[in-house]
C-alpha cells in the first residue's frame, strides 16, 4: 500500500493516476474524503499531517509514502509512519532545499524537511523538481479578461518540468530498487524564458496572447497581493540576487522513466481546455 499526500495536487493527483493505472494499491490522505475526487481504485482517507495523532488508520498496512513537505511536526508524523510498519518515504521538495538557507522562507523549510526525513529512520528518496509547467495556470485570470500576459522574472529562464513526470519518478522511486538515499534532480528538456512560455500556450490555445515582463517592483507589488512577504522575498532572492538557477536542463526523468520529459508545448495542448 502506498499513501500519497497532497493528491488532489499537482503532482499528487498525477502520481494517484499512475499508481492506479498500474494496479498498485493506493491511498489518498485529505482532510476531507467525502469531497475527494480521485482515480477508480484511490481509497481516500481522513487524516493531517499537522496532527500526527489522526493518521492511525491512514498509516495502517502502508509500506511507502509520497511526502510533501513543510508541515508542523515531520519529526512526529515520521516517528509514527515507522512505528506502523513504513518502509519507504519518497519526499517532494525543490532545488532551494541545497541551499540551505535558514533565512530563505522557502529554502528554508525545505531543508528542515529533508532533513527530518534523513533522520526518520526510513528510507528516503529526495525529488527536487525545478518550477512546474503547471504555474502557467496562475495566468488564467489575466486571461479571462484579455489577452495580455503579466509575468514577473521576465529575463530568467527556467528548465520548468510537468507534475506528470514528477509523478512518474516518484513511482517508480516508491516501487522500484535502487533509489534509497538517492537525490533526483528533476526538469523537462528544455530551458525558457517566460515569454518562449507564453508564444507556446498562444499556439496551443489559438489565441493572439501578448507578452508583458513586470519590472521588479510591478513583480513585487503584485506578488505580495497572493502570499505572505518572506515568500516575496525568498522568490526575490532566488530570480533577482541569482541565489537559484533553474536553467540546467538534468537527464533524470529519462534515466529513472526510459522515456524523454514532456516538453511545454505537450503540457499546454494536454491542457488547453483548462484555459477555456
Amino acid at each position: 500500500m502506498i499513501l500519497v499526500t497532497g493528491a488532489t495536487g499537482n503532482v499528487g493527483s498525477e502520481l494517484a493516476r499512475a499508481l492506479a493505472e498500474a494496479g498498485v494499491s493506493a491511498r489518498a490522505l485529505t482532510r476531507d474524503p467525502a469531497a475527494a475526487t480521485l482515480p477508480r481504485g484511490v481509497e481516500a482517507v481522513a487524516g493531517d499531517l499537522n496532527r500526527p495523532e489522526t493518521l492511525t488508520g491512514a498509516l495502517e498496512g502502508v509500506r511507502g509514502i509520497f511526502l510533501l513537505p513543510g508541515y508542523e511536526d515531520m519529526p512526529g508524523m515520521l516517528e509514527r509512519a515507522r512505528q506502523a510498519g513504513v518502509e519507504r518515504v519518497v519526499l517532494l521538495s525543490g532545488g532551494s532545499a541545497a541551499l540551505q538557507d535558514m533565512n530563505n522562507a522557502v529554502s528554508r523549510y525545505m531543508t528542515l524537511a529533508e532533513r527530518a526525513v534523513r533522520e526518520s529512520g526510513l528510507s528516503w528518496t529526495f525529488l527536487r523538481p525545478r518550477a512546474f509547467m503547471s504555474n502557467a495556470l496562475r495566468w488564467l485570470p489575466q486571461l479571462r479578461t484579455g489577452d495580455e500576459v503579466r509575468v514577473p522574472f521576465p529575463e530568467v529562464p527556467v528548465a520548468a518540468i510537468d507534475p506528470y513526470d514528477i509523478a512518474a519518478v516518484a513511482a517508480q522511486a516508491l516501487l522500484t530498487d535502487g533509489h534509497d538515499g538517492q537525490i533526483h534532480e528533476l526538469t523537462g528538456p528544455e530551458s525558457l524564458l517566460p515569454a518562449d512560455q507564453v508564444a507556446i500556450l498562444a499556439k496551443a490555445l489559438g489565441r493572439d496572447l501578448h507578452f508583458r515582463g513586470l519590472t521588479n517592483a510591478e513583480a513585487r507589488a503584485e506578488m505580495s497581493q497572493d502570499m505572505p512577504v518572506e515568500y516575496v522575498d525568498a522568490f526575490f532572492s532566488f530570480y533577482v540576487d541569482g541565489a537559484l538557477d533553474e536553467s540546467t536542463v538534468h537527464p533524470t526523468v529519462r534515466e529513472v522513466t526510459g522515456r524523454e520529459p514532456r516538453t511545454f508545448e505537450q503540457w499546454a495542448r494536454t491542457h488547453a481546455d483548462e484555459f477555456k
